[in-house]
């Protein structure tokens, strides 16, 4: 059974858009936005589309989130219809995950250049007792 099931599914020809409602089943409070976005885009084969998270309700009780997500051909007419503060939001969240990637990457170089450092002083300090 999949995690995502398709509660509502609209195209919306006035504006130019399909509408999807979809329940996440089991993701309540572990669920985030990009995450619920990719998760649609797989499952309705949306790769070269616009995908927008309108909205997010978790219910109630049960650890079911319910979204609404807004699909567009290009992001021109998407920026033209949909609040600016929506795309405002989705950019800095884009600005923070690429500067925790570009954290990460040093990161992990001085973590794999550590051990090389820590073997070479291990080699000198033997070599050093053999004497």
């Amino acid at each position: 059974m999949s995690m995502i099931e398709t509660v509502n599914d609209v195209e919306n020809s006035f504006l130019s858009r399909r509408e999807i409602t979809c329940s996440f089943q089991g993701l309540g409070g572990k669920l985030k936005k990009n995450e619920a976005v990719e998760m649609v885009r797989k499952e309705f084969n949306l790769a070269d589309k616009t995908v927008i998270a309108i909205n997010m309700k978790n219910q109630t009780g049960r650890p079911n989130v319910t979204g609404m997500f807004y699909v567009y051909d290009n992001e021109e007419l998407a920026k033209k219809q949909v609040n600016p503060t929506i795309f405002e939001r989705l950019e800095k969240q884009a600005k923070k995950d690429a500067e925790a990637a570009a954290a990460e990457a040093p990161a992990e170089e001085a973590a794999a250049e550590a051990p090389a450092e820590e073997a070479a002083a291990e080699a000198h300090a033997e070599e050093e007792k053999k004497e």
